[in-house]
């Protein structure tokens, strides 16, 4: 288990301990349906064969996911919102140490049950973003309605979830579109996926890269990877 020193949440393999986790509520028990039953699925407007998301079905074949549901609902502030990410941070880098044989496969969730109110959730991901990004991770919001589009369908959103939760997990080679915004994103991106690179040449190619205005939303059009490539 481990538990944020900031906020008192805990976070626990939910495979290690699945009675324990449903204990935690309706919501957990949401989320374990939804990942069994729609994440590692084919869903027919996914726009590409298999699963939804195949990361998730192999960290759940591994047993590598680890959760915990963060108290306090539509009470929550954002400093509060603030203090849970950071210290999902502290704990997923822990899981790291830990896991370093499989930390590319390991994925760290916090749900937070009765929260309706999802600019919450959106506010975290924005502000912490970066952080995560130059660590070589990924923060994804999920929640009721997020109409984030899908990189192979645009009126697929995959980051339509039936409980509102933040999730952490390594960065991925087809993770592109979600980092073309900023160059220090694309550096981090370059890093990552090519760290043979020279660093002024991987500082070149982010500059040249960088996708500005509207157009950076448009996560669907920036695809750069073809169905029969895989994440790495």
């Amino acid at each position: 288990m481990k538990t944020g020193s900031r906020s008192g949440v805990h976070w626990w393999n939910v495979y290690a301990d699945t009675a324990r986790w449903e204990r935690e509520g309706a919501a957990a028990v949401t989320l374990l349906r939804w990942m069994t039953e729609h994440l590692p699925r084919p869903h027919p407007e996914l726009g590409r064969p298999g699963p939804v998301c195949p990361f998730v079905r192999q960290s759940m074949d591994r047993q590598l996911v680890w959760a915990g549901s963060a108290a306090g609902g539509d009470a929550l502030t954002a400093r509060q919102m603030l203090d849970i990410v950071d210290d999902a941070f502290q704990a997923y880098r822990g899981l790291i140490s830990e896991n370093s044989s499989e930390a590319h496969r390991l994925t760290l969730i916090t749900v937070f049950p009765a929260l309706t109110r999802y600019e919450l959730i959106d506010a975290a991901h924005q502000d912490r973003k970066s952080e995560a990004v130059r660590d070589g991770l990924m923060l994804g919001q999920f929640y009721p309605g997020c109409a984030v589009p899908g990189l192979w369908n645009r009126d697929f959103h995959p980051l339509d979830a039936p409980v509102p939760m933040l999730v952490l997990r390594p960065m991925m080679s087809t993770d592109f579109p979600f980092l073309v915004a900023r160059k220090d994103w694309l550096y981090a991106y370059l890093t990552r996926t090519a760290p043979d690179l020279p660093r002024k040449l991987r500082w070149a190619i982010a500059e040249r890269m960088q996708v500005d205005g509207p157009e950076a939303g448009r996560i669907t059009e920036l695809r750069i990877h073809s169905a029969d490539e895989h994440a790495r």
